[in-house]
């Protein structure tokens, strides 16, 4: 197989779908609102991993794209939960691509601990050869869970998948803390607003009162 021309494509969905969804962010600050985005990261899977993956999954050659949806990968960053939520509406609401898996592993996270959220597209790439749909994987995460996901990545790679029981336990623990302090982080905002709300409304009725002696 000729890899640079099989992966071309994906590289260019990575590419636009980062542009693309950064745009969000942008948009968000020039109407001077919280962007429930914080930075958007992509990347497409090595030549070694894709290999890796199709033996161990028995996947043949000419079925690995088709049946490995993670080649071209893209990680949105949020945070707090509640942006995520936020997030995933407005990736439904694109008509640049087709949803074609949803996977939520915030409310039923996996046995390891490992939360996040996760999109299958079809995107559509325009080549020199005409139009080519490829399938992407759209990830969204808190900066919590990104910690720990990418910890825990980087251990079971050093470990080959063979991490002692006791780790794994130690593991999930951590990943329960990492979700409280979302959760946490997430009730601190929301304090936070209702504080901002009734000072304002304080200063308002402050002002009302100055204003009402001159009233005719």
């Amino acid at each position: 197989m000729k890899w640079d021309e099989f992966l071309a494509p994906y590289t260019q969905a990575v590419n636009e779908l980062k542009i693309k969804l950064r745009g969000y962010r942008d948009l968000y600050e020039v109407a001077s609102q919280h962007s429930p985005i914080e930075f958007v990261t992509g990347r497409v899977k090595p030549v070694a991993s894709i290999q890796h993956k199709a033996r161990k999954k028995g996947i043949p050659i000419h079925k690995i794209q088709s049946e490995i949806q993670d080649i071209a990968g893209v990680r949105v960053m949020c945070q707090f939960v509640d942006d995520i939520n936020t997030v995933i509406k407005l990736i439904r609401s694109r008509t640049d691509f087709k949803i074609i898996e949803e996977k939520n592993y915030i409310d039923e996270q996996k046995k390891s601990g490992y939360r996040s959220f996760h999109f299958i597209v079809d995107y559509p790439v325009q080549t020199i050869h005409g139009e080519h749909k490829i399938l992407a994987e759209i990830q969204i995460r808190t900066l919590a869970m990104n910690f720990w996901a990418t910890i825990e990545h980087s251990l079971n790679y050093k470990y080959e998948g063979r991490i002692p029981e006791e780790i794994q336990t130690r593991l999930l623990r951590a990943a329960e803390a990492a979700f409280r302090l979302d959760e946490e982080m997430s009730n601190i905002r929301e304090e936070i607003q209702i504080a901002q709300q009734h000072f304002r409304a304080k200063e308002q009725e402050k002002d009302n009162k100055i204003k009402r002696p001159y009233e005719i």
